[in-house]
């Protein structure tokens, strides 16, 4: 009989483990850019301690062991930040990454101070998450470049249409 993969939020303990996972996650991402310094590939364990207290930190398990993750807050404008999803190589495809991100809009809607939606960001040249985040409602909204060799797509997911919301007020 088979685990199944269970998902929660985040402890102080499993910092050092999620980020293994980040390192072994991002490794595609740095070579898809040619660039092996980007942020998941430098944060120290201590950046990563302290998104645990400042963030909504989800974790997917397989028994003991970390096998997706990802991060969410709520900023002063009410757009709950999604980042850093990530999901072991060996568990891609199978609806994993799409849970998670289920999981994190829930988590960050129960605070109840998500009031516009949900924002995230991906490079261009991800196609894989691009598919991932337009198949669950997610709509390109800006590009940011970086430099020459990124640029961020910018995605947001709204929870209600506010211009709608205004509009049936007035």
């Amino acid at each position: 009989m088979g685990m199944s993969v269970t998902t929660s939020v985040a402890t102080e303990d499993d910092a050092e483990r999620i980020l293994k996972l980040q390192f072994l996650c991002y490794q595609g991402e740095a070579e898809l850019y040619g660039d092996w310094s980007i942020d998941p590939l430098t944060q120290t364990l201590d950046s990563m301690r302290s998104e645990l207290k400042e963030h909504h930190v989800l974790v997917a398990r397989l028994g003991d062991e970390i096998v997706g993750s990802v991060r969410g807050r709520v900023d002063d404008d009410g757009v709950g930040r999604i980042g850093r999803l990530m999901v072991h190589p060996r568990m891609q495809r199978h609806g994993l990454g799409s849970r998670l991100l289920r999981a994190m809009e829930q988590q960050l809607a129960a605070d109840g101070t998500v009031i516009v939606g949900y924002r995230l960001f991906t490079g261009h040249r991800s196609l894989g998450n691009l598919r991932l985040y337009q198949r669950l409602g997610y709509r390109q909204t800006q590009v940011e470049e970086v430099n020459s060799k990124l640029s961020f797509i910018v995605l947001e997911k709204r929870t209600e249409p506010a211009l709608d919301r205004f509009a049936a007020i007035a």
